[in-house]
């Protein structure tokens, strides 16, 4: 009987051995303990045809919004970052224009932003009055731009300066929406929000994606000659709360907003688009006064803020905001906790152009932190930029890696407002009516009332 009994508890032991042995390993590899089967997993599985981008070419929405730390081998990690990955398998080319959004002249596609968009992989477009005839025309430029960069695999920032007021871009049959200014002197949050859902609404109507606005600048010198009634008013808890909203509004729609124009353009006597403004505060008047507006932005989650060119002489005398590592990196990064997307002012106004060679602008402003590089005017100068970019990384003047942390930023944010290349149907323009009834209700119940 005692032999007996020492047979069933060997043979149960060894079933209990043999479970061991089969089951442990499964268990393991299903809590993702063995990379090279995660790789292979990933291989299959992680990508799609188009070289990490989904079939509609929206970047991955995995978490993460910078790109420091970024492993040497992503594919041993235990949780594996698309974004990373996919920038693992773009070229340098594809790297830096993604880092650059171009402006170009006409109402419709000419040479010159074909060849831009198909042979440099630009990141973005951005469209001023000169490109908007009417509505259908617009609606039509915008869908030629996706339609050629449709071949490459990331989709195209379409961007607009449209602040409502007298900074508008919109075609003439929608109606004026007010100037800031207004909107300061109504102060209602509500409105503000609203306001800010019209623009995106208006915008989304095109197919554009990004919006540089709202303005956050506070007037404080009235002999401003280029901010004015742009902002929202002269006190700093005014601009910060309407702005903010104005914000929250146009994000609403499914457009981004990106607040200008850090680290503050209120209180100055030039305009930048003509000369280099010079600001004589120190970094105390800053953070109580000028930085009050973009820190509650970034408080609320603000996507992409504007990087003005204004010489802060007190801070950073050799270089302008744009072009300063100690006002993009110790100021907006490091002081104000900002991890967004930084976009310089336009690579090609006077305050730049009249100062530096513009290659080594672009550079100096990637060393220093900007993330994407506005060149607004000139086909050459585009071209200058992009392929002085190219070099300064094969040359070592630009870090890779700069560049990489960049790029993740930009394909984040793609991501995140799931923007592609798809055609927007000529239908929208059916909205145009609704849109102007709203901003009508705004002015006679808000505006015209007070």
């Amino acid at each position: 009987m005692r032999s007996k009994k020492k047979m069933y508890s060997s043979t149960i032991l060894v079933v209990l051995l043999v479970l061991a042995i089969v089951l442990v390993p499964v268990v393991l590899a299903l809590k993702g303990y063995f990379p090279g089967r995660q790789k292979k997993d990933i291989d299959n599985k992680g990508t799609s045809s188009n070289n990490g981008m989904s079939s509609n070419k929206g970047t991955s929405s995995n978490k993460g919004t910078s790109g420091k730390d970024m492993p040497g081998d992503i594919t041993t990690a235990p949780e594996i970052d698309l974004t990373r990955q996919q920038i693992n398998e773009m070229t340098l080319q594809e790297k830096i224009g993604q880092m650059v959004i171009v402006g170009f002249d006409g109402y419709t596609i000419d040479e010159d932003i074909k060849m831009i968009i198909e042979n440099y992989q630009i990141g973005g477009a951005i469209l001023f009055q000169r490109n908007v005839k009417d509505a259908e025309q617009l609606l039509d430029l915008n869908n030629a731009l996706k339609s050629i960069n449709s071949k490459n695999k990331i989709p195209l920032f379409i961007s607009v300066d449209e602040e409502g007021g007298r900074v508008s871009r919109m075609p003439k049959e929608l109606e004026k929406l007010p100037v800031s200014g207004i909107i300061g002197e109504v102060n209602n949050e509500n409105i503000s929000y609203e306001i800010g859902s019209i623009l995106a609404e208006e915008l989304k109507c095109f197919g554009f994606n990004i919006n540089f606005a709202p303005v956050m600048d506070i007037n404080s010198n009235p002999q401003n000659p280029v901010i004015g009634d742009r902002s929202f008013g002269s006190d700093a808890q005014i601009v910060s709360k309407l702005g903010v909203q104005m914000m929250k509004g146009i994000q609403s729609g499914g457009v981004i907003s990106v607040v200008k124009h850090f680290p503050g353009h209120g209180d100055t006597s030039e305009d930048s688009h003509l000369n280099l403004p010079v600001v004589s505060h120190d970094l105390n008047r800053l953070m109580n006064f000028e930085l009050i507006p973009f820190k509650s932005a970034i408080d609320d989650n603000v996507d992409a803020i504007m990087i003005a060119h204004i010489l802060l002489n007190k801070i950073d005398p050799e270089n302008p905001s744009s072009l300063s590592k100690t006002v993009i990196m110790d100021i907006l990064r490091n002081k104000l906790k900002f991890n967004g997307l930084v976009i310089s002012d336009d690579i090609t106004m006077e305050a730049i152009v009249k100062n530096y060679n513009i290659s080594d602008a672009a550079i100096r402003a990637v060393n220093a932190g900007c993330d994407i590089i506005l060149v607004c005017h000139g086909y050459d100068n585009e071209i200058a930029v992009m392929d002085a970019l190219k070099k300064a990384v094969e040359s070592n003047i630009i870090p890779l890696e700069r560049i990489n942390e960049s790029v993740y930023r930009i394909l984040k944010l793609k991501g995140k407002y799931k923007i592609t290349d798809d055609q927007m149907d000529v239908r929208n323009l059916i909205n145009i009516q609704n849109i102007n009834n709203k901003i009508k209700k705004i002015w006679e119940e808000n505006v015209e009332k007070k």
